[in-house]
């Protein structure tokens, strides 16, 4: 028992190493990107999904998508939320497996915010994929809920 514990918490760590704490010289488009991300997110917590403390956050280029792993539990459900500001027009969220196919997920889209709900199957490592699909290069900010 103490065994599976360690290893839950080892894992629960790697998982929030990835995500960012708020930057000291975060401007006002990355505190727009990740409040608007909030605002999506917090529709989700309506439903009983709890937002995770961290974020992930960055510039998105339609040239060069934005990648991130991600250690997911099976029964549990995530919902993550992205959001960037203009001159960014559209984002798109997809989820991948830990062998890099594509997995079936659901979708939200409203312009500038996207969010993908995935409930996994299995424990494991799976991969976010946050895609500038209109606009241009922006500040971004992803964040994920779960239950």
């Amino acid at each position: 028992m103490k065994r599976l514990l360690l290893s839950l918490a080892c894992a629960a760590g790697l998982a929030s190493s990835v995500f960012a704490q708020a930057p000291t010289d975060a401007t006002d488009t990355d505190v727009s990107a990740r409040s608007k991300a909030l605002e999506v997110a917090g529709a989700f917590s309506n439903d009983g999904y709890k937002i995770r403390d961290g974020y992930w956050a960055g510039e998105v280029d339609s040239s060069k998508p934005q990648l991130l792993e991600v250690n997911l539990f099976a029964g549990n459900e995530y919902w993550f939320t992205a959001a960037a500001t203009p001159p960014a027009r559209r984002l798109a969220v997809s989820v991948y497996d830990e062998a890099g196919k594509l997995v079936d997920f659901q979708t939200y889209n409203d312009g500038p915010a996207a969010a993908a709900g995935y409930v996994p199957e299995k424990s494991g490592r799976y991969f976010l994929k946050l895609s500038l699909v209109e606009g241009e290069k922006a500040p971004f900010c992803l964040i994920y809920s779960y239950k």
